[in-house]
């Protein structure tokens, strides 16, 4: 996966928005993995993934449905961002990129 932006965590909170709460961590999990796939692939090919995209987290959730962005004192977005920054925290606990 590339290197995480603000962007990419603000896409991802939306894609998790966007699904009921019991939903959320599974699909946290499955966009990473896209966008750990679609890195892999533009690597080895120099072009983006066909249904994952670039490789970042953003393009990864935008290949989903996400909701409107709300302001960050939405304590429903506010949880999705807090649960994204969780799982980029224990992602960094792995090893290197």
């Amino acid at each position: 996966m590339r290197r995480v932006l603000y962007g990419d965590v603000r896409a991802a909170a939306r894609a998790l928005l966007a699904v009921p709460q019991e939903g959320r961590g599974p699909l946290l999990v499955r966009l990473f993995t896209e966008a750990e796939t679609a890195d892999a692939h533009r690597l080895a090919t120099g072009r983006a993934h066909p249904h994952f995209g670039t490789g970042s987290l953003m393009s990864a959730a935008l290949a989903h449905a996400v909701a409107r962005e709300p302001y960050l004192d939405d304590p429903g977005y506010a949880g999705c961002m807090g649960q994204v920054f969780e799982a980029l925290v224990a992602r960094a606990g792995q090893g290197p990129d």
